[in-house]
C-alpha cells in the first residue's frame, strides 16, 4: 500500500495543504482555504477603535482550514486515511493567543468576545513596541547573555512583548489566561490533546534556547512585577525539537479532518523555515529568501556567530547539527498590494481591463520598461516597520525624489527595488559577521509569479538567484517533517533526497544594471542610517 504525508502551510490570509507521494516525492493534491475573518478590524469589535499597528485574527479560521483542506486533498486523491503516515504544520510566527487550561481560546468565551486582547495576535501585530523596548532595556541592564542571540534587541513581533501588552491593556484577559502560546502549537494541541511547544518557534520568537531554556523568573520580575511567575504557568516548558512527533490525532481531530485516530503530527515549524528542506537546503551557506507579504532570509551554518541586528540564531533550529540564522523584512508583498490598491489611477485600471490584464501585471510591465535610475526615485522598504537590522516598527516607508512628472510605474519600480536593497543589506550583514553566503535561492509565490522582481534581485545582489520549483514550498517542507515524524524516513536528510524540489529557474545578473544599482544602494544605505538614527518617523505620528 502506497504511503503519503500531508503538509499544511498557514499563511497570513489563507492555509494551503499538500499531499505528497513518499515513494516518488510527487505532489498529488493541494487545497487552499481563505480565512473568513481575514485580519480583524474595528468593525469586528463593537465601539472599540483599534490601533493602526494592531493585527488580530480568529483561531476558528485555523480549525476550519485544517478540516477543509485535509478533507479536500483526501477526496481529490481518492486515497484512504490509513495511507497517510503523518501530518506536518508550518505557521506564520510569532502568531499567538491566550487560552484556558483545556485549550479553549479566551475569545470563544462570552465575556471576552468583544475584547481584542483575547484574540490571536498575528505576526504583524506591532502594538507592543514599548513592551519590547522595556524587555530589551531590562536585558541590557542585567547583562542577559541571550540578548546577543537576537541581534541585541527584542522585537515587538515576538511572544513576550505581546503577552506583556496583554497584561498592560487587559489585566482581565491576562489573569484569565492559563496558557499563552503560538497558534501552531495551539492547533496541534487541539488535534492531539497534547500541549507542547515547537523549539523553532520558542527559539526564534520566545527567547528560549536548548541550553538555557527561557529567561529566568527573576528577569521577568525585573521587567514587570506581575510577570514574574509566567514561566511554567502561562508559558509551558515542554519544548520539543522540530520534525519530531508532537502527538497523534485524537478522536476529535479525526472527526473533523477525516484522518485516522493515531495519525502522527510533527512538531510545527515557522512557515519560512519550512521552505529550506523543501528546496533541498539541508546544509550550510545556502541562503533561502522566502518572499511573501513579508520576507525571511534564512541561512544555516556549522559555526555559531553573533550577528547584531538579526531576528535570531538557534542551534538545531531547522536541521540537527546546524545553527539556523533568521533575518527579514517586515513588508514586501504587502507594500506592492498597498500600492496597486491606493496609488494607481483609474486610467491605468481601465487600460489593464481593455488588455485583459490584472492591474498588478499591467503596472509591473510598465515598470519593467524603465531603466535603472531613470526616474531618480529611491524608496525605503519600511512600510510595516523594519525587522532587520533595526527591529524598529516606528520606522515607516519612504519615497525620495518625487516631482510633478513622476508616474505611478516609477514609484512602483522604486518600491520593488527597495525590497531588493533591503535583501542586500541583510546578506551584507551576514557576510560581514562571518556567516558566509555561497548560494541564493528564493521561494514563495512572488518569486515564481514576478520574473521582473527576481531579475531586479539578481541585478542588485550581483549574483544568480535560483527559484524553488514548488508553488507550495512551505507545505512541502511540512510534508517532509511529517514523513519523518510518521516514521517513513529515518531523518530529514533522507526525506529531502526524495521529496525536495530542484530549482525551476535561475536569474543571472545584468552587469550593467548591477553597476548602476551599486551606486543606488549606497544612497539607500545612507538614507536608512539617517532615518534610523533619529525619531522623525516616530515624532510625526501625532495619534
Amino acid at each position: 500500500m502506497k504511503k503519503y504525508s500531508i503538509g499544511i502551510d498557514y499563511g497570513t490570509l489563507s492555509a494551503r495543504a499538500l499531499l505528497i507521494d513518499l515513494e516518488t516525492g510527487k505532489e498529488i493534491a493541494e487545497s487552499d482555504f481563505v480565512y473568513p475573518h481575514a485580519v480583524m478590524t474595528d468593525a469586528d469589535f463593537t465601539g472599540i477603535r483599534l490601533l493602526k499597528t494592531d493585527a488580530f485574527q480568529n483561531p476558528q479560521d485555523y480549525l476550519d482550514a485544517f478540516s477543509n483542506t485535509v478533507k479536500s486533498v483526501l477526496k481529490q486523491s481518492e486515497i484512504t486515511p490509513e495511507q497517510v503516515v503523518g501530518v506536518g504544520i508550518d505557521f506564520t510566527s510569532c502568531t499567538v493567543l491566550p487560552t484556558k487550561a483545556d485549550g479553549t481560546p479566551l475569545c470563544f468565551l462570552e465575556p471576552f468576545k468583544n475584547e481584542p486582547q483575547s484574540y490571536v495576535k498575528l505576526w504583524k501585530h506591532h502594538s507592543a513596541e514599548s513592551e519590547a523596548e522595556a524587555i530589551t532595556e531590562a536585558a541590557q541592564q542585567l547583562g542577559e547573555a541571550w540578548l546577543e542571540s537576537y541581534g541585541g534587541k527584542v522585537s515587538s513581533e515576538w511572544l513576550f512583548p505581546k503577552l506583556l501588552e496583554t497584561l498592560h491593556k487587559s489585566p482581565a484577559v491576562f489573569n484569565e489566561c492559563d496558557c499563552f502560546l503560538e497558534a501552531a502549537d495551539w492547533l496541534v494541541w487541539q488535534l492531539t490533546g497534547e500541549e507542547v511547544r515547537s523549539s523553532c518557534m520558542a527559539g526564534y520568537k520566545a527567547l528560549w534556547s536548548k541550553e538555557m531554556g527561557y529567561p529566568s523568573s527573576a528577569f521577568w520580575s525585573k521587567v514587570d512585577a506581575g510577570f514574574g511567575d509566567i514561566i511554567g504557568t502561562k508559558i509551558s516548558e515542554k519544548v520539543l525539537p522540530t520534525g519530531t512527533k508532537a502527538g497523534t490525532i485524537n478522536r476529535r481531530g479525526a472527526e473533523f479532518s477525516g484522518l485516522c485516530v493515531g495519525t502522527p503530527i510533527a512538531v510545527p515549524i515557522i512557515d519560512a523555515h519550512s521552505a529550506l528542506p523543501a528546496a533541498g537546503i539541508v546544509d550550510s551557506g545556502r541562503l533561502m529568501i522566502i518572499a511573501g507579504t513579508s520576507s525571511c532570509h534564512i541561512v544555516m551554518s556549522r559555526e555559531d556567530k553573533e550577528v547584531k541586528g538579526i531576528c535570531g540564531r538557534v542551534q538545531d533550529g531547522i536541521i540537527p547539527g546546524l545553527v539556523a540564522y533568521e533575518a527579514g523584512q517586515a513588508c514586501v508583498g504587502d507594500s506592492f498590494d498597498w500600492f496597486v490598491k491606493n496609488c494607481v489611477p483609474a486610467s491605468y485600471t481601465e487600460e489593464a481591463k481593455i488588455k485583459g490584464q490584472n492591474i498588478f501585471d499591467y503596472i509591473t510591465q510598465k515598470a519593467e520598461k524603465l531603466s535603472v535610475g531613470e526616474s531618480g526615485i529611491l524608496a525605503l522598504d519600511w512600510w510595516n516597520g523594519n525587522r532587520t537590522p533595526y527591529a524598529n516598527y516606528d520606522l515607516t516607508g519612504t519615497i525620495i525624489g518625487l516631482n510633478v512628472r513622476t508616474k505611478p510605474e516609477e514609484i512602483f519600480r522604486a518600491i520593488i527595488e527597495s525590497t531588493a536593497f533591503g535583501t542586500k543589506a541583510i546578506i551584507d550583514l551576514y557576510n560581514q559577521n562571518g556567516v558566509t553566503i555561497s548560494e541564493i535561492q528564493a521561494a514563495g509565490g512572488i518569486s515564481q509569479k514576478n520574473a521582473f522582481m527576481m531579475q531586479v534581485y539578481a541585478d542588485v545582489l550581483g549574483c544568480p538567484v535560483k527559484i524553488a520549483a514548488s508553488t507550495q514550498a512551505g507545505a512541502k517542507g511540512s510534508a517532509i517533517f511529517a514523513s519523518v515524524a510518521g516514521g517513513y524516513f529515518d531523518n530529514v536528510f533522507d526525506a529531502a533526497l526524495v521529496i525536495a524540489d530542484k530549482s525551476v529557474k535561475t536569474y543571472y545578473p545584468n552587469e550593467e544594471n548591477h553597476k548602476k544599482y551599486q551606486l543606488l544602494y549606497k544612497e539607500y544605505r545612507k538614507t536608512c542610517e539617517f532615518f534610523a538614527d533619529n525619531d522623525i518617523m516616530k515624532n510625526i505620528k501625532l495619534q
